[in-house]
């Protein structure tokens, strides 16, 4: 485990000294932050500017299920998106061959082997619209504490989710197509899932498990869910992670090297 470890220290240090040459990069997507941070408070403005709510959520309630969606958003940003979407890219060329013989999971090198700063700014956002909505409706420190256990696990849900579609590849030569009807999906998470009608919520829920990326985790962190949905959402992500491990073992057994 040492040896893993000292390993992710030394992939991130050269992926992130790598990106930072590009230093008006990190300002760009600052700046793009702050333009989808505030097109998404404004859209969701727009539902209680005339005192109507989404789901019997009140407008600080929904702003931390907001808040949550963007700090996913940044945390894909930063180790999702550099490192699953080239999974299709390593099967295409061939080069998924030189991952396969390394002395190292390859699940963990493709997981991990890169990371970007450009998602640290949603992170900070999100953070922040998540502490003000929590001050503003009286929420202790404790409850941020307990509330870093969901988000731990739905992190752990949203990695599954996109390392199972991208390990599709192996099959599938357009499954970015697949992964774009995924990520569509997953922008509903900006939203309560109860704001949406019963058969959505279900489909959300038991589905595409949406309502555990940002819905469960706020409210646990805001004291509405009980352990009871904590345990759901732990067996969820650790189900989802181990089904991960096994799902990809089998897709290698039919991977056919694209320069043998």
């Amino acid at each position: 485990m040492f040896r893993y470890f000292r390993t992710l220290r030394l992939f991130w240090s050269a992926a992130i000294g790598a990106e930072m040459e590009y230093r008006i990069n990190f300002t760009l997507a600052a700046l793009n932050s702050i333009g989808g941070l505030a097109g998404g408070i404004f859209a969701l403005d727009l539902f209680y500017r005339n005192g109507a709510q989404l789901g019997n959520w009140s407008w600080e309630q929904a702003l931390v299920v907001f808040g949550l969606f963007t700090l996913l958003n940044g945390v894909s940003l930063s180790f999702l998106n550099p490192n699953l979407n080239r999974i299709v890219e390593y099967v295409h060329q061939g080069t998924l061959d030189f991952v396969l013989l390394k002395p190292i999971d390859s699940q963990f090198w493709l997981s991990l082997r890169n990371a970007s700063p450009w998602g640290v700014p949603d992170m900070v956002f999100g953070l922040g619209v998540i502490t003000y909505a929590g001050l503003k409706m009286g929420v202790g420190a404790g409850a941020y504490l307990v509330g870093i256990v969901p988000v731990l696990l739905a992190v752990i849900v949203l990695y599954s989710l996109w390392f199972i579609f991208a390990s599709l590849s192996i099959w599938y030569v357009k499954v970015w197509n697949a992964t774009e009807v995924l990520r569509s999906l997953l922008d509903a998470g900006r939203f309560p899932v109860t704001a949406f009608p019963m058969a959505v919520r279900i489909f959300f829920t038991v589905i595409v498990p949406v309502a555990f990326l940002t819905t469960v985790p706020a409210e646990l962190m805001m004291g509405q869910a009980g352990a009871k949905w904590l345990a759901i959402e732990a067996a969820i992500a650790i189900g989802l992670f181990l089904f991960t491990r096994l799902f990809w073992k089998f897709a290698l057994r039919y991977y056919t090297s694209a320069s043998s």
